[in-house]
């Protein structure tokens, strides 16, 4: 049941098309007889003729059929088609140079996809190929591979400009045995796309693409590990896409996925106490310190709870204040609170 405080709460959301509300209510149109998602771009019905849902499934039981505009029923934020193929594309030559014969070859617009890869990933095609074949070029080079091989095998023939390009993506010039990557992958959840950062062994990273302060989040994270920031996915990714799938499902309470142990040792000693929280509960950031042993240590607990960069996994958002208030959190506390409930359903 929605009260009037959230009623109003969501229709600020909807007018504002806030990002932070996806996956938290949906929107049906009174006087149109369809349903849309917190940021479609229509313009906005009234408040007397919206009512909102907390789920895609009520407003279809209400008799509302999905804006083809923002088409609800799919993940927010959720690749189009083109963007599917083309990175398919991408992975099946990730040594090709593009040029706009072969949009054209392909029958796409060339203005599109820069328009679309820019929306979905914050750089466009060519700069996202750019990105995989230095990858690749990095592959090649930890793998005893010459860097005057690695450049030829990713198509640059000037020593130079490869170095260059090398030096824009990877924050660093080619070396021998100097570099390790971490992979980059965009995954689509119903509380909008996540970026998740994996080597072949562990998980670094799992943010809400939206999240304030993120690119200085990243950048900490590449500087710390000494490593290249690449698109792709690792085996590792494979199982937390599948792991978080289960998740919104409410079909998995506990996460089995391999964490990087990075972070100082009070951290450490924090984010693991976040893990015992149980699922489907929650503690204050007073009931976490004394869990610790360290009664006096609420601020700074809040603070390393704070500093938790994979969101969900090490369940920082089942942390509240003391009077039961939601606090803070860097996906929103409009995700916070549907995060709680969505495990209270299903514990």
């Amino acid at each position: 049941m929605i009260s009037d405080q959230e009623r109003r709460e969501y229709y600020r959301a909807f007018s504002h098309k806030n990002a932070a509300y996806e996956g938290v209510f949906y929107a049906g149109i009174k006087t149109t007889g369809i349903f849309c998602r917190p940021t479609c771009p229509a313009r906005k019905a009234k408040l007397d003729n919206c009512e909102f849902f907390k789920s895609a499934q009520e407003a279809l039981l209400a008799g509302y059929r999905q804006c083809k505009r923002c088409q609800p029923l799919s993940h927010p934020g959720e690749a189009s088609e083109l963007i599917k193929r083309l990175v398919d594309a991408v992975e099946a030559e990730p040594d090709k140079r593009w040029k706009d014969a072969d949009f054209r070859a392909l029958s796409v617009d060339a203005s599109t996809v820069r328009r679309q890869f820019k929306k979905r990933f914050g750089m466009t095609f060519v700069a996202y190929a750019r990105a995989r074949r230095m990858g690749l070029a990095l592959q090649n080079i930890r793998n005893g591979s010459s860097v005057i091989e690695a450049q030829l095998d990713v198509g640059y023939e000037s020593d130079s400009g490869f170095r260059d390009a090398f030096s824009r993506i990877m924050g660093a010039a080619p070396s021998a045995g100097t570099h390790r990557a971490l992979k980059a992958e965009w995954l689509d959840t119903p509380l909008g796309p996540m970026i998740a950062m994996c080597d072949d062994a562990a998980l670094y990273l799992l943010e809400f693409v939206d999240r304030r302060g993120l690119e200085r989040e990243i950048e900490r994270l590449r500087k710390s590990q000494s490593a290249a920031i690449v698109p792709g996915r690792t085996a590792i990714t494979d199982t937390l896409d599948a792991e978080l799938k289960d998740y919104f499902s409410g079909t998995l309470s506990t996460f089995t996925i391999p964490l990087a142990d990075i972070g100082s040792a009070f951290q450490k000693s924090v984010w693991a106490e976040l893990k015992r929280i149980p699922y489907g509960t929650t503690w204050s950031y007073t009931d976490l310190a004394q869990s610790l042993g360290r009664p006096t240590a609420a601020r700074a607990v809040a603070a390393a709870n704070g500093r938790n960069q994979i969101a969900i996994v090490i369940p920082c958002h089942r942390v509240v204040n003391m009077d039961g208030q939601l606090g803070g959190y860097s996906g929103g506390i409009a995700r916070k609170k549907w995060l709680i409930e969505h495990e209270a359903r299903h514990a």
